[in-house]
């Protein structure tokens, strides 16, 4: 394999949360590595949510993120107020809800949850020479020497290797593997971000406000409502711990979900998400007109432009793919529900795992060769829990779903598992 003089370069496919991690723990060791994602700039993605880091995402960070980025990651974390999840019926009447335990307790090092727009410009912090934007994938050429993507701009990129971290649609995946395409769960979610202030100001009872909850109608409908409030506002943690980095405002918000079965829509997909923010809103509202006043209006607070439709998918069985010089990363490689956050966490995990065996390849202790083989199967063992547990949580919650869950494997890893050892 032709080298460069620090290891082999890696071309990483998708700029979101696992291609940045694995960008961020490659430079970090000194390894040749570019990042192209075909969204023009930083800014041109400005819908996000709430994301819980689990013990596992955690870890999979620390791993691999300079300490500074690490400082500026917490500094922008949720500040939460309470440990536990709550589940209540439409009328807020308590229902009983699984407990997670968490080894990390509640100390004030522990990333709980973050922003996913902030979250996503922190991890481009020190990466202006290593990520390209406005660069959207047309095709992956593989030689005997190396990998070459091409760019709808005239473009191209080679390298020794190449990570599709491009998503559950995977342009990658489609030209490689196109008959492992994730399968539909049949739920419809409308995601909003819903700034806390007028939430409170509206009415919203004290026992969710401070708590992850959860509010399953006895029509089948299901409402997620997870605060998010920031230990920093980001632009001051910036000027504190990075001057000059552009980071959002940081208003404290209300990330809400809700979720509602395709035979329930009333209309087709089609009609469903040609639907924008206000729409989706007025869709949202009328669908809980029945529960209790405090929770009716809470899609009217949430602005437009933050609120958008998306179907839940699962990669099920997780199956690996890829070639000689081409390994896929995060959703590319085992698309989940957003349940808990586990799929953003296994990304940070899959990285976590590409970064140190390619560190061990740029060390002459593995070859490449090898050094796939460990990670599809450490991978597939990691994401098939994960996609169960996503399941499940997924099951308990929204109660109608398109698939039965994964029968779980004895012996694997489970999704909060630390990376089996590599001997």
């Amino acid at each position: 394999m032709a080298t460069g003089a620090r290891g082999p370069k890696t071309i990483v496919i998708g700029g979101g949360v696992g291609g940045l991690i694995l960008a961020q723990g490659l430079h970090a060791a000194g390894l040749p590595v570019e990042v192209h994602e075909r969204d023009a700039s930083p800014r041109t993605r400005t819908q996000g949510y709430r994301l819980r880091v689990s013990p596992d995402g955690e870890r999979a960070m620390r791993e691999c993120l300079p300490p500074r980025v690490i400082e500026l990651l917490l500094a922008t974390s949720n500040q939460r107020h309470g440990e536990g999840l709550l589940a209540f019926d439409e009328q807020l009447a308590p229902q009983w809800a699984p407990a997670f335990d968490d080894p990390r307790g509640s100390g004030p090092d522990k990333i709980d949850a973050v922003d996913r727009v902030t979250l996503r410009r922190v991890l481009l912090a020190g990466l202006d020479d290593v990520v390209r934007f406005g660069r959207k994938l047309t095709e992956v050429v593989e030689t005997t020497g190396g990998v070459t993507a091409r760019f709808s701009d005239g473009s191209s990129a080679t390298g020794d290797v190449l990570v599709a971290a491009d998503g559950a649609n995977s342009a990658v995946r489609t030209q490689f593997c196109p008959h492992e395409q994730p399968r539909d769960l049949g739920v419809r979610t409308v995601f909003a971000r819903l700034p806390m202030t007028a939430v409170h100001q509206a009415g919203l009872p004290a026992q969710l406000r401070g708590e992850f909850s959860y509010v399953i109608g006895s029509d089948g409908h299901h409402l997620g409502l997870m605060p998010m409030v920031f230990r920093e506002a980001p632009p001051a943690a910036a000027a504190r711990l990075w001057p000059g980095l552009d980071l959002p405002p940081g208003e404290d918000y209300y990330m809400a979900v809700l979720n509602v079965h395709r035979d329930e829509l009333g209309l087709s997909d089609d009609e469903f998400f040609a639907m924008d923010g206000r729409a989706l809103a007025r869709f949202a509202t009328a669908r809980m007109s029945a529960w209790h006043p405090a929770l009716r209006g809470l899609f009217a607070l949430g602005d437009a432009a933050d609120t958008f439709a998306v179907s839940l998918r699962a990669s099920v069985p997780v199956v690996p793919w890829g070639t000689e010089r081409v390994v896929a990363l995060g959703d590319a490689a085992h698309t989940m529900p957003p349940s808990g956050g586990v799929g953003a966490n296994s990304a940070a995990w899959d990285a976590a795992l590409l970064t140190g065996l390619l560190r061990q390849v740029a060390d002459g202790d593995i070859g490449l060769a090898d050094a796939f083989d460990r990670y599809r199967t450490g991978v597939t063992e990691h994401a098939t829990a994960a996609v169960g547990l996503s399941l499940k949580i997924a099951q308990w919650s929204i109660r109608k779903i398109d698939i039965a869950m994964p029968a779980a494997e004895p012996g694997k890893n489970s999704a909060n598992s630390a990376p089996a050892p590599l001997h």
